[in-house]
């Protein structure tokens, strides 16, 4: 018997609250270093918003391989086969490992060429470059963690990630705290305190989850390289391609977008900065609930069950615009706020800030369809057709023309923004069309 429409709504939520709630933890990282860094100045706030910017374009391709094993992992979850998810942990372990070496060689030797081409002050320079120095080395951490909680989300035990961002959260704000401020005689690092707070948090929660991993019962207890490991891994990166090719385009974009942003005026750009965490918190809570939306249709599949996912998907994406509305009403009550979140900044980020808030405040109503949308079709095995979307409208239509905007006719900050969200406006008629086909083909 197919479930009712509330045992759906259950069964997403008891996996998406605590997959929200990780990203939401996991961002608060950056917001919290933003507030400590923001009275030291405007250059230490765009040093910092210009390394991390780079930082998060690697974590984001991180980020998109762990998922493509987190829908394999669901998978095999479904179908209770622990050879299978000893096979995919093995696999995506080598692969994220391989790809964090060749990336941070990547920014050791092409980072400071590329903080110089964005930038022209010397100062601003000076201070980038010695976050990112420290920061690179998140890279080399966070290919274990990112693999884990993707193992852990599969499995549908999204609390224990969880657990270890509760754990990193309130050391990183102390720690980072003392670095940036320094305590008694101690004067402390300026900017690159919050990068060695980042590097020693996260480095403590990759010992959580260690630790948890080897209490787990998922895997298989002789835990040794198999013979077959690179053809394994030959097969897993074959599947998983399409689906983190998806959501590197995306983080490729989203980084585009700061370094054109980066152009502008200093003080719009120390507004965007301020700004930005926000904003990525609202998306992390969508983006949690579609994360376990991918999750339970891979388990659905797994089971054997595939005649429930229509019924499901349109439950889940009815409960995410009831979200976005929620969230929207919080970003406008977040605008009415600045001046008391950040008092010490320009009279001129103030304004930019009020410019751009209406762009904000709608921003879920637009993005989160194509949210929900784009990991439900994932999860289906449509991947290459929800990549030709975000290529095309992000890559070919979204950029150019914020480029344009930006570099050759020097508009103002409202209406460089406003891209992110017309990019989602022009999203939503092809993922209604894929979603619709792929539906009724299950259905029938």
């Amino acid at each position: 018997m197919t479930p009712s429409r509330s045992a759906f709504a259950k069964r997403n939520f008891s996996l998406a609250w605590p997959l929200a709630l990780n990203a939401l933890l996991m961002q608060s990282m950056l917001l919290v270093d933003t507030l400590l860094v923001a009275p030291l100045g405007v250059r230490p706030l765009a040093s910092m918003g210009i390394a991390t910017t780079i930082i998060a374009l690697v974590l984001g391709l991180q980020f998109a391989l762990a998922s493509g094993t987190q829908l394999i992992v669901g998978r095999a979850k479904g179908s209770q086969d622990k050879a299978a998810l000893t096979k995919a942990f093995k696999s995506g372990l080598l692969i994220n490992l391989t790809t964090a070496m060749f990336l941070w060689l990547c920014i050791l030797f092409v980072g400071p060429s590329l903080i110089a081409v964005l930038i022209d002050d010397p100062a601003l320079i000076e201070l980038t470059s010695a976050y990112l120095s420290i920061a690179r080395y998140l890279i080399l951490i966070t290919a274990f963690t990112q693999l884990c909680t993707s193992f852990f989300n599969g499995c549908g035990e999204t609390k224990v990630p969880l657990k270890g961002y509760l754990i990193e959260l309130p050391f990183n704000i102390v720690v980072s705290f003392v670095l940036i401020h320094g305590i008694g005689e101690y004067t402390g690092l300026g900017a690159t305190g919050a990068a060695w707070g980042s590097l020693t948090a996260v480095g403590l929660r990759m010992f959580y989850l260690f630790y948890c991993l080897k209490k787990s019962s998922h895997l298989e207890s002789n835990f040794r390289p198999s013979n077959n490991l690179l053809t394994d891994c030959r097969t897993h990166f074959k599947e998983i391609l399409p689906i983190a090719a998806n959501f590197m385009v995306l983080s490729l974009g989203m980084s585009v977008y700061q370094l054109l942003f980066a152009k502008l005026d200093l003080y719009s750009y120390a507004a965007i900065t301020l700004i930005y965490p926000w904003i990525r918190m609202g998306s992390l809570i969508i983006t949690g609930w579609a994360h376990a939306s991918a999750i339970n249709i891979s388990q659905i599949i797994g089971q054997k069950q595939s005649d429930e996912i229509p019924l499901f998907v349109n439950v889940s994406i009815r409960l995410a615009m009831l979200i976005a509305c929620f969230l929207s009403l919080l970003f406008f009550a977040l605008s009415q706020s600045m001046t008391l979140i950040y008092p010490n900044i320009a009279p001129e980020s103030h304004l930019a800030l009020a410019a751009i808030a209406p762009i904000y405040i709608l921003l879920p109503l637009v993005r989160t369809y194509n949210t929900v949308a784009g990991h439900s079709m994932r999860s289906l095995g449509q991947s290459l057709k929800v990549l030709r979307i975000h290529f095309i409208n992000q890559w070919l239509i979204s950029l150019p023309i914020c480029a344009l905007m930006v570099l050759v006719f020097k508009l103002s900050v409202f209406w460089v923004f406003a891209m992110i969200a017309i990019e989602d406006v022009l999203k939503a008629i092809p993922f209604r069309r894929l979603m619709k086909s792929t539906l009724i083909k299950l259905e029938n």
